[in-house]
C-alpha cells in the first residue's frame, strides 16, 4: 500500500529557493549525497561501538554509479538506513536534520558530534537542483524492518510505499537528471568532483564499481585485474589526521604533490593537530616561489569532518596566509546550511588567530635552530613575511627578530645585526640597494671601503622601508644613492676655494641639466662624478606615480646632487685646464660626459639625454684618435 502527500516545510514554502539559490555551484549536491551517505555509514559504526547494532559482515562503502541508457545518477551505501517512519520525519520534512536527531538521541554516549557530517538536513534537496524525479529505496538496520521507496517529481510531492529492491541494510538515490544537467552522466565529470569534494572521506567511496558477481569472476582470472579495476577513489585516512611525529617527510612531500597536483617540492610545512579549546587539523605548506606574482597563487582548502568546503577562506586563513597551500579540517567552524560560508562567530577568530601564532612559531623556530636553512628559504618568503607584517600586526610582533635582510656582501642579517655592525660608521642608519646592477658604482665603493647595505629590491619593500622605520623609530633607511657616508670622504677643509671654482665650472658648461652640485675629496680616484638623490623626495615621486601621476596640487621631483670628486684625476685635468680657452669645447664636452656617465649610473636616461650622449661619446673618440 503506497502514500502520498506533500513535503511539508516548517516555516514556508522554501523549496524552491533551496533548489535554485541555497547551493552556489550545481556540482555540491554530489558532494551532499555523497556526505550523507558516509554519515550513514558513520551512524552504523557508531551503533555497532555501542552494542546496539549487528556488526557488518562486508566492508562499508557508498557506491556511485552512472546510467545513461536512465538518464540517471545512483548513490548506494550500507549504512544505517531509515524505517517508512524515519523517512517520514527526515525526508518530507524539509530542514529536520537527521543528524541533530541522532546526536540529541545518543548525546550521553557520543564524545563528538564531529563523528556526524550531516549538521544541516538540506543535503538531501540539492539534489532537485539538477533532477526531474528523485527516488529513494531504503532498508533499516532495525531487526524486522521492511524496505521502503519514495519517489518524488519535482520535490514538492512524494510517494511513499513498501519495497522489494532493496534487501540488504542501506540507502540507494537515484537522480533522473533533467535536460540541463547531463554534463554529470559523463564519468570523468563526476570523477572531478568526488576528488574535488570527497578525497579525504572517511568512507570508501566507489565509482562504477563491478556488480559483486561480475568481481567474483574476474578474480577468478586475474586478482590484480579486479584490485586495479574495483578500487576506492578517496583517501579515508589523510596525512592531517595522524599525529606529526608518525609523518615522514616524505609523506608530507608526497601529499603536497598529490593534493596540488605538481611536481614541485614544499620549502617546508606546519602540521596543526589541535583539540582544545578548539579542534583544528591540517597542515600548511610554505611553496617555492618563482615570482612575486605568485604571491596570489596560493590555496588553503577548507575541510570540515573531511568534507571539502571551499578554498581560501579569509574569514579563517589570514589575506597574507593565502600565500600558502595546505589543508585545514576543523569541524568546529559554524558553516551555513549550504556548507559553503561561515556563520559569523566568534571562534572563527580564535582560529584564525591560533594559525597565524603556528605560522610564527615555526618561523621562529626555523630561524633560531636552523639557520642555515633559513637563510636558503628567505628569498622565497620574504616576500610573504613583509606582506603579512603589513597586514597583521600581530604577526609582526611575532616574527620581527626573525626578518632578515640579505647584503650585499651575501650575508642574511637581521636590522640590529645590520645596525651593531655599522654604529661605528653610521649609526642608526639602513643604507640599501633596489637594484643591483643598476647601482653597482655605489655598491663598489661601499664595498672597497668596508661598507655594507641590504638588497630591498621586490615591489613590496617600498611599502616595507617605511613601516620598518615606523616600528624602529630613530632608524632611517636610504637608498644607497640618496647619502655618502663620511666613511667615503676624507674630510679636508682645504681648498675651499677650489672646491667653489670646480662646482662653478660644471655650472657654467653643464647648465640647469643638475640644479644643485656638491665637491667632495672622495677616498677613490676611479669616480670623478656621482649622483645623489633625496630619500624623501625619491619616495614623493615613486607614491605620486603610484597614485597615477597625480600631483595633489604639489610637485614632486626627485632632488638630484651631482657629487664631483675633486680627487679623481679627470677633475684634477680639467680644473688644471679650465683657463685655456683652445681646450674650452673640449672641456665642455667632457663635463657634460661626466654628467651623464654619473645619470646613467643612477638611472636610465631618457631618449633624449641618451641621443646626446651617444653624439657626446663619438665626438670624444674623434678627440682622441686625432692625438
Amino acid at each position: 500500500m503506497s502514500k502520498k502527500g506533500n513535503i511539508s516545510i516548517h516555516t514556508e514554502n522554501i523549496f524552491p529557493i533551496i533548489k535554485k539559490w541555497l547551493y552556489s555551484d550545481k556540482d555540491i549536491f554530489i558532494r551532499e549525497l555523497i556526505s550523507n551517505a558516509c554519515d550513514a555509514v558513520n551512524k552504523h559504526k557508531k551503533l555497532v561501538s555501542l552494542g546496539e547494532a549487528q556488526k557488518s559482515e562486508e566492508e562499508y562503502r557508498v557506491n556511485v554509479y552512472i546510467d545513461k541508457d536512465k538518464n540517471a545518477l545512483v548513490f548506494e551505501d550500507n549504512g544505517i538506513g531509515m524505517t517508512e517512519e524515519e523517512v517520514e520525519k527526515y525526508i518530507n520534512q524539509v530542514a529536520f536534520s537527521g543528524a541533530e536527531d541522532f546526536f540529541n538521541k545518543y548525546k550521553d554516549k557520543v564524545n563528538e558530534q564531529n563523528d556526524i557530517i550531516g549538521h544541516f538536513g538540506l543535503g538531501f534537496y540539492s539534489s532537485f537542483m539538477v533532477s526531474t524525479k528523485v527516488d529513494i529505496n531504503t532498508l533499516s538496520y532495525k531487526e524486522n524492518s521492511k524496505a521502503v521507496k519514495w519517489v518524488s517529481e519535482g520535490g514538492l510531492e512524494f510517494e511513499i510505499s513498501e519495497s522489494d529492491e532493496r534487501t540488504k541494510r542501506g540507502t540507494t538515490i537515484t537522480l533522473f537528471l533533467d535536460e540541463d544537467s547531463k554534463e554529470f552522466l559523463e564519468e570523468y565529470t563526476v570523477r572531478s568532483i568526488i576528488d574535488k569534494y570527497c578525497s579525504f572521506l572517511p568512507v570508501d567511496i566507489y565509482l562504477n564499481p563491478k556488480d559483486t558477481n561480475e568481481v567474483e569472476v574476474v578474480d577468478e582470472v586475474s586478482n590484480d585485474e579486479e584490485k586495479e579495476e574495483d578500487k576506492p577513489i578517496n583517501d579515508t585516512n589523510p596525512l592531517w589526521l595522524k599525529q606529526p611525529k608518525d609523518c615522514t617527510d616524505e609523506e608530507y612531500k608526497d601529499f603536497y604533490k598529490k593534493v596540488f597536483n605538481t611536481f614541485d617540492e614544499p620549502l617546508f610545512w606546519i602540521h596543526l593537530n589541535v583539540d582544545y579549546p578548539f579542534n583544528l587539523k591540517g597542515i600548511l605548506y610554505f611553496p617555492k616561489l618563482k615570482n612575486e606574482f605568485e604571491l596570489i597563487e596560493g590555496k588553503v582548502k577548507l575541510y570540515n569532518n573531511q568534507v571539502f568546503v571551499a578554498d581560501n577562506i579569509k574569514e579563517v586563513i589570514p589575506e597574507f596566509l593565502l600565500l600558502l597551500k595546505g589543508v585545514i579540517d576543523c569541524p568546529d567552524l559554524p558553516l551555513n546550511v549550504s556548507r559553503s560560508f561561515l556563520q559569523n562567530d566568534k571562534d572563527v577568530s580564535k582560529i584564525s588567530k591560533h594559525i597565524i601564532k603556528k605560522v610564527a612559531d615555526k618561523l621562529k623556530s626555523l630561524h633560531k635552530n636552523e639557520k642555515e636553512n633559513y637563510e636558503k628559504f628567505w628569498d622565497d618568503i620574504q616576500v610573504f613575511i613583509k606582506f603579512g607584517c603589513l597586514k597583521e600586526e600581530s604577526f609582526y610582533d611575532k616574527v620581527k627578530d626573525s626578518i632578515l635582510f640579505k647584503t650585499i656582501n651575501d650575508e642574511y642579517v637581521t636590522i640590529n645585526e645590520y645596525l651593531e655592525k655599522a654604529k661605528e660608521k653610521h649609526e642608526n642608519k639602513v643604507f640599501y640597494v633596489n637594484n643591483v646592477e643598476q647601482q653597482s658604482q655605489y655598491i663598489k665603493l661601499f664595498k672597497d671601503y668596508g661598507l655594507d647595505a641590504v638588497i630591498l629590491d621586490s615591489s613590496i619593500d617600498n611599502h616595507f622601508i617605511s613601516f620598518a622605520e615606523f616600528k624602529n623609530q630613530g632608524v632611517n633607511f636610504n637608498r644607497i644613492d640618496a647619502d655618502l657616508s663620511d666613511i667615503l670622504k676624507n674630510n679636508s677643509e682645504e681648498n675651499k676655494e677650489q672646491k667653489e671654482q670646480i662646482q662653478n665650472l660644471f655650472k657654467d658648461l653643464v647648465g640647469d641639466r643638475i640644479k644643485t652640485y656638491s665637491v667632495e675629496n672622495l677616498k677613490s680616484e676611479e669616480t670623478p662624478a656621482i649622483i645623489l638623490v633625496s630619500e624623501h623626495s625619491r619616495r614623493m615621486a615613486e607614491m605620486k606615480n603610484q597614485f597615477g601621476g597625480m600631483d595633489f596640487g604639489m610637485t614632486f621631483e626627485e632632488e638630484k646632487t651631482l657629487v664631483i670628486n675633486e680627487n679623481s684625476s679627470i677633475i684634477k685635468k680639467i680644473f688644471e685646464l679650465k683657463d685655456d680657452e683652445s681646450k674650452k669645447e673640449q672641456i665642455k664636452l667632457i663635463c657634460n660626459q661626466i654628467v651623464d656617465v654619473a645619470l646613467l649610473s643612477n638611472k636610465e636616461l631618457d631618449a633624449k639625454q641618451l641621443d646626446e650622449f651617444i653624439k657626446r661619446n663619438n665626438e670624444l673618440i674623434k678627440m682622441i684618435i686625432s692625438l
